[in-house]
């Protein structure tokens, strides 16, 4: 059967799933366990996660047992989140260098104490061979059936799969993972963002990854997210690049504080607004909502977490949420990054006390029998 990138609205699409029933109907027995487990704890509280945390942090790397929110607190974050970034180009290491071998035991580590795996994938422009940050016009329709890159793209979501399989537990079993494809996808900085695909060509490209990694591979241990920017201002336009019920499990959006100067009150309201707005898609809809990606670079505000981020949350009811990673001083750019404290940096006291709110849930206030099964 021909596989297109096509977009067919049936009453299939349109249906609710059943609560605690992920959209893959194959999906493993933890994968299962996974969602559930994220639907009871919305109740309870939201997950606090970190980009590359056992990676590096600031001013160290592939340090054993080491992240920069276990210096300040005491504690790992219990999302853990991943990047595979160069995966389809065969690297040994990702586009953040961190090597896939070690990314591999990381996740392993993390899954056998109860920790939540999520991965995003900026994978290179299929087309030009460039970066995921080449919007080069017509790369989707080339990668499609009958395009003249459509085999390569092909290869690289074998990669993908090939890596997504490879992840295994201490009994062989696979570790589930939130996968995060093609996000941000309402602006226009990525090849598959809204300056180069309509909205159309948005949800067959989600839908025919899912749909390959599903069918023709056979990976089972996958939740797939749906990742918009902030741009929505309604339900309506929330869902407009929506791909389906039948291919997401979580409703989520990328919020970050700074890029223009805005003020704490401004991203405060937004991320609040936002929120708001998913969570009731999710209700809705029977799915999950979290925060995909959000933070303040080096986080001049010294009670920044308390006063600005723990507001905005308040009150709803999500997954988790997930600060981008400490990459430290990138000598490339000639950039400090850093989007949660180290020890020392000015809002580590004002950390613990956001560790300390009795909705915040870190590694310790998890287990594995809590998230797996």
């Amino acid at each position: 059967m021909k596989i297109i990138f096509c977009v067919i609205v049936t009453a299939l699409w349109l249906q609710v799933p059943a609560q605690g029933v992920p959209a893959d109907k194959s999906a493993t027995k933890q994968t299962v366990n996974l969602y559930k487990n994220l639907e009871k704890l919305v109740k309870k509280g939201y997950m606090v996660g970190h980009q590359d945390a056992l990676a590096y942090g600031v001013e160290w790397k592939y340090e054993s047992g080491r992240s920069d929110i276990k210096d300040v607190t005491g504690d790992y974050p219990a999302v853990y989140g991943w990047e595979l970034g160069h995966i389809e180009n065969g690297a040994a290491v990702n586009l953040d260098s961190v090597p896939f071998r070690k990314m591999r035991q990381y996740i392993s580590d993390a899954y056998s104490r109860g920790g939540v795996i999520t991965i995003s994938w900026h994978g290179d422009n299929p087309m030009t061979g460039k970066s995921a940050w080449d919007p080069a016009p017509g790369t989707v329709e080339s990668i499609q059936e009958g395009g003249d890159k459509h085999a390569v793209f092909i290869r690289q979501l074998d990669k993908v799969a090939d890596f997504l399989l490879s992840l295994k537990g201490p009994s062989g079993e696979l570790i589930p993972v939130i996968f995060r494809p093609f996000h941000e996808h309402t602006g226009g900085w990525f090849w598959w963002g809204n300056k180069t695909t309509n909205d159309d060509q948005y949800k067959g490209l989600f839908r025919f990854t899912v749909d390959y990694l599903k069918h023709k591979r056979k990976v089972h241990n996958l939740l797939y997210a749906y990742n918009t920017g902030t741009e929505f201002t309604s339900a309506e336009t929330y869902l407009e690049r929506y791909p389906g019920d039948d291919v997401v499990d979580l409703l989520t959006f990328d919020c970050y504080q700074g890029a223009t100067g805005e003020s704490d009150s401004s991203y405060r309201n937004k991320t609040a607004r936002a929120l708001t707005i998913v969570e009731a898609v999710a209700k809705q809809k029977g799915k999950i909502a979290a925060v995909g990606e959000t933070g303040y670079n080096q986080v001049p505000a010294e009670k920044w977490w308390t006063e600005t981020l723990a507001p905005a949350l308040a009150g709803h009811q999500f997954a988790y949420v997930l600060f981008w990673r400490n990459a430290g001083l990138k000598k490339k750019e000639n950039q400090v990054e850093y989007y949660v404290p180290f020890k020392g940096q000015r809002s580590a006291a004002d950390f613990r006390v956001f560790y300390r709110l009795p909705e915040t849930l870190f590694q310790k206030d998890l287990n594995f029998s809590m998230i797996y099964k």
